[in-house]
């Protein structure tokens, strides 16, 4: 049998593409290296950590926050089991969804480490060693990322247990809350997984090798978040590097020195979580062997995808642009329309980011930085959910939003929120920076009262110096 498109990989990217490829009249096969749809994701990453991240904010909010609020439960009690239960089962329910979904769209499975061995010819390799070789018009890779190395003061790989020196793999699954746990990186992953640990009782260490925490993330808003995790209990030791890690039974020890230079210090931890970022995963697919360009260890790719080989297309974490699961659902979606005929576009100044702590953080288009950088005159307008009705209701009132806006034409060029649900209040930023809004289309839009979002609308005026409540 030929297919018109083989997807290797059913992580967000892989298998979205391969759904809308089927809805669009295609013969669809999917190649998985895992037991089950859904990659890194689903797997060991945004679903189960999200799940652990809920679990501990309720736990954290029933010791702490809920008296303010007349409810008296007593002290609550961890029981780290049934919460990873939770975690799994949260899993299972997501990747058995997506199992469903392609056998809905009629997308054949075939399970086993996939290679392209020639144009339209896809070995796929299972696990007792059996291969067979599927035909096809088309390949779409979507293979993903892996956890990147840290290497210590000569230059070696230090070496990831997921017993004491953990990945975001282990740290999803460990068995008891480290009474101290060091975070190597101070971006997403590292803070959302020290937070969960944090919550449940680890006292938590976070090592960065640049000055500051969130790389990339508007500097106003990730000061003003830093102070939060501060209060909260977290420990930062920015501008510098790990030299190396010493495991020594069930323990280790880590050193680490400043960037500039200095004098190396030593900490001591349960575990230590290696959150220094991720690099596509790409090996043994037979990309050298068949030509296809590469970037380092990244694929080469057009504007519509293709790569080089005629026939090879690439889309998510191994091809450029933010590693995130929704930017590669976007690029899934494109590439299957290309294929069908069709117009399929990304519209890479609009994908949002989110930081999912508590509070947590949004942010979509460009920061400040990026604006005084590019020599762009803009308009700022903030305002903080300490000036929201319905954040001080739910006591949720840390944070601010921040809208940036062309100071000649009012189109908004970025939104950062830091705040209680976030992630769910950039949308709408999103929507109007899509279609090329002005801060005063969004000042001007009727929103709900009382609601956390009133603070989005009145950041648009702020735009204009006419916000309401401040």
């Amino acid at each position: 049998m030929t297919y018109d498109l083989i997807v290797i990989g059913t992580g967000p990217g892989g298998y979205v593409c391969a759904i809308r490829a089927a809805q669009l009249g295609m013969k669809v096969a999917v190649v998985e290296k895992r037991k089950t749809h859904g990659g890194t994701c689903l797997n060991v990453g945004c679903i189960p950590s999200k799940a652990l991240l809920h679990a501990s904010e309720m736990f954290e909010e029933a010791s702490h926050d809920l008296p303010a609020l007349g409810v008296v439960v007593g002290k609550p009690k961890l029981d780290l089991a049934a919460m990873m239960k939770h975690k799994a089962d949260t899993v299972a329910a997501n990747v058995n969804g997506v199992a469903f979904l392609l056998k809905k769209n009629k997308v054949d499975a075939h399970f086993g480490t996939g290679r392209i061995v020639a144009p339209g010819k896809v070995e796929v390799k299972a696990d007792d060693g059996s291969t067979k070789m599927l035909e096809t018009k088309n390949v779409v890779i979507a293979t993903g990322s892996d956890v990147a190395t840290l290497r210590d003061k000569n230059g070696q790989p230090i070496a990831v247990d997921e017993k004491v020196v953990i990945s975001s793999t282990g740290a999803l699954d460990l068995g008891s809350v480290p009474e101290k746990l060091v975070v190597v990186g101070a971006g997403v992953i590292g803070l959302e997984l020290g937070s969960v640990w944090r919550r449940l009782g680890a006292e938590v260490t976070v090592i960065e090798y640049l000055d500051r925490i969130l790389p990339g993330m508007d500097s106003e808003i990730v000061k003003q978040f830093q102070r939060m995790l501060e209060k909260q209990g977290f420990a930062f030791k920015l501008a510098s590097k790990v030299t190396d890690i010493v495991v020594t039974g069930d323990a280790a020890k880590v050193s680490f020195e400043p960037v500039a230079g200095g004098e190396t210090q030593t900490i001591e931890a349960d575990r230590v979580l290696i959150a220094t970022g991720r690099t596509p995963y790409t090996q043994g697919l037979g990309l050298e062997e068949i030509g296809v360009a590469m970037e380092r260890v990244r694929i080469m790719i057009d504007d519509h995808f293709a790569t080089n080989v005629a026939g090879v297309y690439a889309i998510g974490d191994v091809v450029r642009g933010p590693m995130l699961a929704h930017k590669a659902e976007d690029e899934g979606v494109a590439v299957a329309e290309i294929l069908a005929g069709q117009h399929g576009h990304v519209n890479y100044g609009v994908i949002p980011g989110v930081v999912y702590t508590s509070p947590e953080i949004a942010s979509v288009g460009a920061t400040e930085d990026d604006l005084k950088a590019q020599g762009v005159t803009y308009k700022v307008g903030k305002f903080p959910f300490t000036a929201n009705g319905r954040a001080r209701a739910m006591r949720k009132a840390d944070g601010m939003v921040k809208i940036l806006a062309d100071a000649a034409t009012d189109r908004v060029l970025g939104a950062h929120i830091l705040g209680f649900g976030a992630g769910e209040l950039i949308a709408e930023a999103c929507v109007l920076m899509e279609f090329g809004g002005s801060a005063e289309d969004l000042a001007r839009t009727c929103h709900a009262h009382p609601t956390m979002s009133e603070a989005v609308k009145e950041a648009a005026m702020a735009v204009d110096k006419r916000a309401i409540h401040i």
